[in-house]
């Protein structure tokens, strides 16, 4: 099984930790006082992705193009939400009926990466771009408690729920980027 999310521990170390300093900058960004985990883990883990911190702390397979965490209002837990980059669906591959000569293009890549069609782009050329949407809960167990405030533990215990939610979101998302190809 591929890796869809890692920690870029090498990146960060060599540059004498920047995710610890960007927490540590962005103190303003956390809310104190709440007994659950999941807005301290969901804002450390805005904080470690782009755009807040880039190249991101955590980093993701080329075919993710976003990730976040939210709280979920129905029952204060935690969920992801990842946008990745899919082939087009087999109804659409199968006939090109609804082509009609009109060029349409696909993701386009950029040294590597898939990137999003410019406004120039646009105003000449069709595109269809598939996405596939996993919306998710995210287990909760392993998160560390929300520190009691900006001065207890907080870079260290953001470290760790970006941790633990980068391997939740690897588990979730590998497999379906695997099978993907």
């Amino acid at each position: 099984m591929g890796k869809a999310f890692w920690i870029d521990q090498e990146f960060d170390r060599d540059r004498d930790g920047r995710y610890a300093v960007h927490v540590r900058k962005n103190l303003d960004e956390f809310e104190w006082g709440d007994i659950a985990p999941v807005r301290f883990a969901c804002t450390a883990w805005d904080l470690a992705t782009p755009p807040s911190l880039t190249p991101g702390f955590v980093r993701w397979d080329r075919r993710v193009l976003e990730a976040t965490c939210h709280r979920n209002t129905w029952d204060g837990g935690l969920y992801a939400r990842v946008r990745v980059v899919s082939p087009l669906p087999e109804e659409l591959r199968r006939s090109r009926a609804w082509w009609r000569d009109r060029g349409w293009l696909g993701w386009q890549e950029t040294f590597g990466q898939y990137v999003e069609p410019t406004q120039q782009d646009l105003a000449r050329i069709p595109f269809l771009r598939a996405t596939l949407l996993v919306e998710a809960p995210v287990p909760l167990d392993d998160l560390p408690p929300e520190p009691e405030g900006p001065h207890e533990e907080v870079e260290q215990r953001a470290h760790r729920a970006v941790t633990v939610l980068a391997r939740e979101l690897n588990a979730l998302v590998a497999p379906v980027l695997d099978q993907l190809g």
